[in-house]
C-alpha cells in the first residue's frame, strides 16, 4: 500500500481527486466548529445558494447529532455537492486519544468496506499532526486492509492501494517547519513500521510446510537488497561445530534440517555496540514427546512470531536506515516426536556448557534461545532482547492485551515500556526475584528446563537468565499477543514490531544527541 502526506486545509480538499475522502473530528475540532453551528443551523435548513464547505457539513452533522461526540460514531455522506470524493465518511474521536483514534479508523474502514469495496484511492483528513497520530493512523489503516494470500489464491484481496493523509497546515514560521519537518520524519517511521508488521504478519502466518527452517533463512537472505544489513544462514554442521547442543536436541525429531539465522544490520561505526535481537523460531511445535492436545494444534505454526517479528523489525530498519547497529539472531527448527526425538529426562550440553535435564520436551523454546543468547555475547551488545511465543502461562497472566517484560536492568525494562505504549503495542514488566529459579533445580544437571505449573512464565525467564550473565537483556514472552486465535481476524498480529523499532529509534537518536552535546566527540 502506497501511503503519502500532504499538508492543507481541511475545505480545500472539496476537490481532492479521490474515492473517499475520510474526516476525523474530535472534541478540540468540534469546539472549533461551535460558532458555526451556531450561524448555519439555520441556513442549514433551507437550500442554500451554493454548495457547503467540509466544515460545514461536519457543523450540521454535529448540530443535528448525527454524528455524536461518541468514539467511533460514524456518519457516511454520499455525493455531497461541491465535494470531488463520491463519499465523505465522518468519524468522530471523542476525546482524540490515540485507543479513540485506533477505534474510530476501524469503525470508519468497517462502513468503508461495507458500502465502497471498489475504493482504490481513500484520502485522510487528520485533526492533528503529532507523529503518534500519524503512526497510529498509519498502522490502524494498514491492520484492516491486510489480507493474507499466500496460500489462500481465493481470498478477495482489498482494492484499496493509496491512501493519501492530509494535515492542517502548519505556517511558515520556524515553529511550524519544525513541527512539519517532525511530521515528515514520523511518518517515513511510520510506513517503515507498516512494512514491516506486513512483513512479520506475512511469516507468521504462513502454514508450516511454507515456513520451514530453510524457507525463513532464505526470507533473511532477501533482506540483503538493502545495502545496509548483511545475512548469514548456518545449518546443521556449523551449528555442531558451535557446540549448541541445547539446540540441537530440540531438532533431533524432524527431518527439516535446522538453521541458525545472524542478521546484521550497521547503521552505525563499527564501533558502536549493536542491539542484539534473537527471535524464537519454532516453525512448528507438536510438543515433541511431551506431545501437545490435538484441539487447536495448528495454532503452533505461529510458534515463530518471534522469529518473524526480527524479520520484520530488520525489513524496517533497512526502509528506515536509521543510525544504530542490530544484529538479528534466529534459531530455527521444528518440534517433533519421531524416534529420535529427545526424550524426557535426557541430559544434553548447551552452547555454554551447562547442562540441561529437559523434563518437558514441550518447553523448547527456551532450549533453543539459551544456545542463542550464548552467541549473542560475541557481539558485546548495549542491550540484548528475545522475543518469543513461550509459555501459555503468560496468557493466563496477562490475556492477549499486553506483552509480557522480563529484564534485568531498569533503565531497559522502562524504555521498552515507554516504546509499547506510545505504538500502542504495550508490555508488562513481571518479576525475576531469584527465588523463582528454584524449582529449576535437578539432581542430574545443572539445571531443568522446567518447574511446576506455578509463576511459569517467570520460572521460563529464569532460566533463560542463567545464559546471559551480566548482559543488559530482556525478554518479551509474546505468547498472548503474537497472533489472534479465533474468528474472521485469525492470523498474526506482526506484534512486536512497532514496540521494537521504536525503541531502537529511541536509541539511534539518543546516541545522536550525545554526541552532539558539548564534550563529546561529532
Amino acid at each position: 500500500m502506497n501511503f503519502e502526506l500532504k499538508f492543507t486545509a481541511l475545505d480545500a480538499l472539496h476537490s481532492a481527486n479521490t474515492d473517499a475522502l475520510l474526516v476525523l473530528v474530535d472534541s478540540t475540532h468540534q469546539a472549533q466548529l461551535d460558532k458555526l453551528k451556531k450561524t448555519k443551523a439555520s441556513s442549514a435548513k433551507s437550500k442554500p445558494s451554493t454548495p457547503l464547505s467540509i466544515s460545514e457539513w461536519i457543523a450540521n452533522s454535529l448540530h443535528s447529532e448525527q454524528l455524536q461526540s461518541k468514539t467511533a460514531r460514524t456518519q457516511i455522506l454520499w455525493n455531497v455537492p461541491g465535494v470531488s470524493a463520491q463519499a465523505l465518511i465522518l468519524a468522530h474521536l471523542g476525546d482524540g486519544h490515540e485507543k479513540d483514534l485506533k477505534s474510530a479508523i476501524n469503525a470508519a474502514m468497517g462502513v468503508l468496506k461495507a458500502s465502497l469495496p471498489k475504493c482504490v484511492h481513500l484520502s485522510v483528513y487528520l485533526c492533528d499532526v503529532t507523529g503518534q497520530r500519524l503512526q497510529t493512523a498509519m498502522q490502524t489503516i494498514a491492520d484492516s486492509v491486510y489480507i493474507y494470500t499466500t496460500t489462500k489464491p481465493s481470498a478477495k484481496v482489498s482494492t484499496l492501494s493509496k491512501v493519501s493523509l492530509f494535515a492542517p497546515a502548519l505556517g511558515r514560521s520556524a515553529q511550524g517547519q519544525k513541527d512539519q519537518s517532525s511530521a515528515l520524519e514520523a511518518f517515513k517511521e511510520g510506513h517503515a513500521r507498516v512494512q514491516g508488521m506486513a512483513f512479520a504478519k506475512e511469516w507468521g502466518n504462513r502454514p508450516a510446510n511454507h515456513a520451514t527452517p530453510t524457507l525463513l533463512g532464505k526470507a533473511a537472505l532477501g533482506l540483503t537488497k538493502y545495502s545496509k544489513i548483511k545475512v548469514q544462514v548456518l545449518g546443521p554442521k556449523e551449528v555442531a561445530k558451535l557446540q549448541m547442543g541445547s539446540f540441537i536436541s530440540v531438532a533431533k525429531g524432524s527431518l527439516e534440517p535446522l538453521r541458525f539465522i545472524v542478521m546484521q544490520y550497521n547503521g552505525a561505526a563499527k564501533s558502536s555496540a549493536p542491539v542484539v535481537l534473537v527471535g524464537k523460531g519454532i516453525t512448528f511445535d507438536t510438543g515433541g514427546i511431551s506431545l501437545k492436545p490435538g484441539a487447536a494444534m495448528d495454532e503452533m505454526k505461529f510458534d515463530m512470531c518471534g522469529a518473524a517479528s526480527v524479520l520484520g523489525v530488520f525489513k524496517s530498519l533497512g526502509e528506515l536506515s536509521p543510525k544504530i547497529n542490530v544484529v538479528g539472531l534466529i534459531p530455527a527448527c521444528e518440534n517433533m516426536p519421531d524416534g529420535g526425538a529427545v526424550k524426557p529426562g535426557d541430559v544434553v550440553t548447551s552452547m555454554s556448557g551447562q547442562t540441561i535435564e529437559n523434563l518437558n520436551t514441550d518447553a523448547e523454546g527456551r532450549l533453543i534461545l539459551c544456545d542463542a543468547l550464548t552467541y549473542a555475547a560475541r557481539f558485546k551488545p548495549r542491550a540484548i532482547i528475545d522475543i518469543a511465543t513461550l509459555t501459555g502461562a503468560c496468557i493466563i497472566a496477562l490475556g492477549h492485551l499486553r506483552s509480557g517484560l522480563f529484564a534485568v536492568q531498569d533503565p531497559l525494562a522502562q524504555q521498552l515500556m515507554s516504546a509499547g505504549e506510545r505504538t500502542l503495542d504495550p508490555c508488562w514488566r513481571l518479576p525475576l526475584d531469584e527465588e523463582y529459579a528454584e524449582g529449576l533445580k535437578s539432581n542430574f544437571a545443572d539445571t531443568a528446563n522446567v518447574a511446576d505449573r506455578s509463576a511459569g512464565s517467570i520460572t521460563a525467564a529464569k532460566f533463560l537468565q542463567r545464559f546471559v550473565g551480566k548482559m543488559n537483556w530482556a525478554h518479551l514472552d509474546i505468547a498472548g499477543s503474537a497472533w489472534k486465535s479465533s474468528g474472521p481476524a485469525k492470523g498474526s498480529t506482526g506484534r512486536p514490531v512497532p514496540l521494537l523499532l521504536s525503541y531502537l529509534i529511541d536509541q539511534a537518536q539518543a546516541a545522536d544527541a550525545a554526541q552532539a552535546s558539548p564534550g563529546q566527540k561529532a
